[in-house]
């Protein structure tokens, strides 16, 4: 047996000495007050067997366990990258038969995590801000929800997109990778309309193409457009969104910019693909390494399960005891003394 305990071992101990001494003091008063011999044996148990609930309940706080060891588990050699638009374009209804695009990309998340079971992902989203939304993980179950939930950014937080606006995010994660563990294979796919609808000239991709080993970039849309509905959950705010720059602010119509998916997918060294409804993403991408996607490996971690459940009986006991101890000094008659 060892002990992991809840509590810093000096608390532990603090607090379990000033119990005891309390106990230790009430016991020293009521015996100095002169009871009868009766009552005087009753108080000496009432206070051991409180002294007691606090040895139980420090032996507790110590963390009794027993340890043993579990020497299989699995690491991945594979790393995958989701990197995702949610600007207020990917809300576009001109995905199938008016879907919006984000309706494709969560498609396509869902397939490609399940066509690489045992690999790690990790999603990084992009609209007015990158973030990196899931970090390194091979529970698809992780993915699939965050998919499920996927939705554009804010209408009011919006302020334009370029396609650049996650390169840092990405270029950090994939450098930070390849620090750690140099021998994995790292893979990138880029949902995107393409969109660049915010000042400035977007950066290049090209310094991340030595540290993935492959990927694509996905385009969803159509060149004539679609119109994107107002994501404002208070619901002060309806409807699709306006242009401005228009006479009478008529529907802004986003329209799909290959051009501008084609330049990131050749910075990266990736194919570019236009995502279409109905065709699985396993017939168009290329496949990830499957030989590396589940390296098992073999090393000893030490498990240390709780044992606890027997002090908390005992203790448990204990508490009842004094319970009803308490109870029958509040029900006997006066000047009888019993414990």
């Amino acid at each position: 047996m060892s002990f992991q305990p809840f509590l810093p071992v000096y608390w532990i101990v603090a607090i379990a000495v000033t119990l005891l001494a309390a106990c230790a003091g009430a016991w020293l008063l009521a015996k100095r007050s002169g009871a009868a011999s009766a009552a005087g044996s009753a108080n000496t148990l009432r206070w051991l067997r409180r002294a007691a609930v606090v040895l139980v309940l420090t032996f507790v706080a110590a963390g009794p366990a027993i340890e043993h060891d579990e020497v299989t588990t699995y690491a991945s050699g594979v790393e995958i990258y989701l990197v995702v638009d949610r600007t207020g374009s990917m809300a576009a209804e001109d995905y199938g038969d008016g879907d919006t695009r984000l309706s494709g990309v969560r498609t396509d998340l869902r397939a490609l995590a399940a066509e690489n079971t045992g690999a790690r992902f990790s999603i990084i989203t992009f609209d007015s801000i990158a973030s990196q939304q899931l970090p390194l993980s091979s529970d698809v179950r992780a993915v699939n929800a965050w998919a499920d939930t996927l939705t554009q950014e804010l209408s009011s937080l919006s302020t334009g997109s370029l396609v650049d606006r996650p390169l840092d995010s990405l270029t950090r994660a994939l450098q930070d990778s390849a620090e750690q563990a140099p021998d994995h294979e790292r893979y990138v796919y880029f949902f995107s309309d393409g969109e660049n609808t915010a000042n400035g000239v977007p950066g290049s991709y090209a310094s991340l193409s030595s540290l993935i080993s492959g990927g694509a970039v996905l385009g969803y849309g159509t060149k004539e457009g679609g119109r994107m509905k107002v994501n404002d959950p208070t619901g002060t705010t309806s409807g699709y969104i306006k242009d401005p720059t228009q006479d009478g602010e008529p529907d802004a119509i986003s329209v799909l910019d290959e051009a501008s998916l084609q330049s990131v997918a050749q910075q990266l060294g990736v194919p570019y693909v236009l995502r279409s409804p109905g065709v699985p993403i396993g017939n168009v991408v290329p496949a990830v390494n499957s030989s590396a996607t589940a390296q098992a490996t073999t090393r000893t971690v030490r498990v240390y399960q709780p044992l606890l459940w027997p002090f908390a009986l005992v203790g448990a006991a204990l508490l009842l005891w004094e319970l009803g101890a308490l109870v029958a000094r509040a029900t006997r008659p006066v000047g009888v003394n019993r414990d």
